[in-house]
């Protein structure tokens, strides 16, 4: 058993009504989601069959929908949100980390990207 493999899901796009101000709530922004779940691939690898690893696709729509779900003021919290989902959809995920980008948080100076990662 290896849990050093890894599924990376990178830049999912989803469009949410996430933020600590009212103007977010009703504009609405793109958030991004990068997805990195350790799992046990040796099996998958010796079988080639899609029912021995996660189906990334089945977790990218996870995704989009707790990004375009329930509103919350953190991006934190949307990151926990997902990580527990995510850990919920599948048994074999062993860890999952979580990076939510939010790429037009409303600060005072121009930046490329704010986010937060976490790991559960």
């Amino acid at each position: 058993m290896s849990d050093t493999d890894q599924i990376s899901l990178l830049g999912i796009k989803g469009f949410g009504y996430h933020g600590v101000f009212e103007h977010e709530s009703i504009n609405g922004q793109d958030f991004f989601v990068d997805v990195v779940m350790n799992v046990d691939l040796l099996k998958a690898g010796q079988s080639d069959s899609l029912e021995d690893t996660v189906d990334y696709g089945a977790i990218t729509e996870l995704v989009v929908s707790e990004i375009s779900g329930v509103r919350v003021q953190l991006i934190e919290k949307l990151a926990d949100r997902i990580a527990h989902s995510v850990l919920q959809k599948d048994r074999r995920i062993l860890t999952v980390s979580i990076t939510v980008h939010k790429p037009s948080a409303p600060v005072s100076a121009e930046v490329r990207d704010i986010s937060v990662t976490i790991t559960r």
